[in-house]
């Protein structure tokens, strides 16, 4: 009798550990990776949702009139060479919970690979926040006049402009046709085949709507986009059209070529280029754009009077949220069971939203210490000092998984006495030194910025006589890395340097 393996499908039974990711651990997670205001839309839709929660409305302490650190209860031990204080607006240290990790091979039960949907849910509807309009700190001044966008302001003018139905008509139909530089990328041809109309109709209202404001609009191309400006300034002539005619020219810096082609000297020359200079080759790009939104800190950094750093959570940018237990109590008493179920489910929820808001700012603040900490020769004396960073270094200093480094610090921003910048900023490569030390990369753009800022006329730099420049310094580079540093700055060769200088 032979024995041989079997083969088949068998039932085994095995012990194993494995992390899962409740809704409540992916809700915390995404919390970490939130902007300030991505957050303040989560916040916002929980406050909607949920009938226990409500917004903390209480009178916010002043900044300076808040107790020192080390009157503060339960505050994280930060241990930093240069920052002496962590204020956290007496947030208590929430008990430990496992957001820090790696959860590329996690289950995650209740996501789209177990079949359910991307977000979190929440049973039942709610009413949250304040109970009264009076309330409302925002008053009618606070709205912002919406801007009139170029649509608008180009048909404005054409109701103004043309009094013949069917002009209006063409013009309306070109005013659609705009893309986002102002200008006509459809051919007349077609355009005129679309409205049953000749070609020279369609012509003759493009060129009487390419004087309206902002001038330059409707142009088919760059050429004579900036021609109808040159026209609009009286600035237009047989020099100027061969100047347009021979745009590549003059983006190569052959200066001498259209000199003779414009038959003008170096003085004509160089005032002909200033004045292409200040034209707008996008006239509709200004429309388009809306009106610049302020970069809002997460953090705000300050020095203290005796040198030392002052870290604080920006409490603009920071919910303030309140369960209502009271309201639970008086309404779970005499309810239903599936009542007191859905109470219980939102009461939960509250509860573990505030304790993430707490955990999450907390979080941000000790990552941002140690940013501080490696980044204090920046911070006092400028971005040559700037140190070479990555996400490792500070995961390890803070004891902390570098996927949650990563989530802290993006879209996060960090107000400093140098200027607001994205926490991102701090960490650059290391580039080597020729005695063994590093240097950041973000350093070195800056020196070779100013290197060429301080080139003479008759001594432009090539990028050897750059690489050769910071040797001697001690940054030991490579030619094609300088040259993809410059590249990244928008400073153009020493050849196309050079042509400029000289024309100048």
């Amino acid at each position: 009798m032979s024995i041989g393996a079997k083969i088949g499908p068998r039932l085994v039974l095995r012990q194993s550990q494995s992390l899962v990711m409740t809704p409540q651990l992916r809700q915390a997670i995404k919390l970490l990776h939130y902007s300030n205001q991505e957050l303040a839309g989560f916040v916002q839709e929980e406050l909607d949702r949920n009938p226990l929660l409500e917004q903390d409305e209480r009178p916010e302490t002043p900044l300076l009139d808040r107790p020192a650190t080390d009157q503060r209860p339960e505050l994280p031990a930060v241990e930093a060479d240069s920052l002496s204080h962590v204020n956290s607006d007496n947030l208590p240290t929430p008990e430990q919970a496992p957001l820090d990790g790696d959860f590329s091979n996690a289950y995650d039960a209740g996501g789209v690979a177990d079949g359910g949907g991307q977000g979190l849910s929440f049973a039942g509807t709610g009413r949250g926040g304040s109970h009264s309009f009076d309330s409302d700190p925002h008053g009618i001044d606070d709205l912002a006049e919406n801007p009139t966008s170029l649509r608008e302001h180009l048909a404005q003018q054409l109701r103004l402009g043309f009094a013949d139905p069917a002009d209006r008509l063409i013009g309306a139909h070109l005013i659609a046709l705009l893309d986002g530089a102002g200008r006509i990328s459809a051919e007349p041809s077609a355009v005129a085949s679309a409205l049953g109309t000749s070609l020279a109709k369609v012509e003759a209202v493009r060129h009487r709507m390419m004087r309206f404001d902002p001038p330059g609009i409707f142009a088919r191309d760059l050429k004579e986009c900036l021609a109808a400006q040159l026209l609009e300034n009286n600035r237009f002539d047989p020099a100027m059209a061969m100047l347009l005619d021979n745009l590549e020219l003059l983006a190569r810096r052959d200066m001498k070529r259209l000199m003779a082609l414009c038959r003008v000297d170096a003085e004509d020359m160089t005032e002909m280029v200033a004045e292409i200079r200040r034209l707008d080759p996008k006239p509709g790009a200004t429309y388009e754009n809306g009106p610049v939104q302020p970069l809002v800190p997460d953090v705000l950094l300050r020095r203290a009077p005796d040198g030392s750093w002052h870290l604080d959570l920006n409490q603009e940018t920071l919910p303030r949220l309140l369960v209502n237990h009271v309201f639970h109590a008086r309404v779970a008493a005499g309810a239903k069971r599936e009542d007191r179920v859905f109470l219980s489910e939102q009461l939960q929820s509250a509860n573990w939203l505030v304790k993430s808001l707490r955990q999450r700012a907390q979080t941000i603040l000790k990552v941002t210490a140690e940013i501080v900490r490696q980044q204090d020769g920046f911070l006092r004396h400028g971005v040559t000092h700037l140190r070479p960073l990555t996400l490792r270094d500070v995961a390890d200093a803070v004891e902390m998984h570098e996927s949650t480094v990563s989530r802290v610090t993006a879209n996060k921003s960090m107000a400093t006495p140098r200027g607001v910048f994205e926490l991102k900023f701090f960490f650059t490569t290391a580039i080597a030194g020729t005695s063994g030390e590093t240097f950041s990369a973000e350093a070195i753009r800056h020196r070779i910025r100013a290197l060429i800022g301080a080139e003479l006329p008759n001594d432009i730099l090539s990028d050897d006589a750059i690489v050769a420049a910071l040797r001697k310094e001690g940054v030991d580079i490579a030619r094609r890395t300088v040259a993809k540093y410059r590249e990244t700055l928008q400073i153009p060769s020493s050849m196309q340097r050079k042509k400029e200088k000289a024309a100048a």
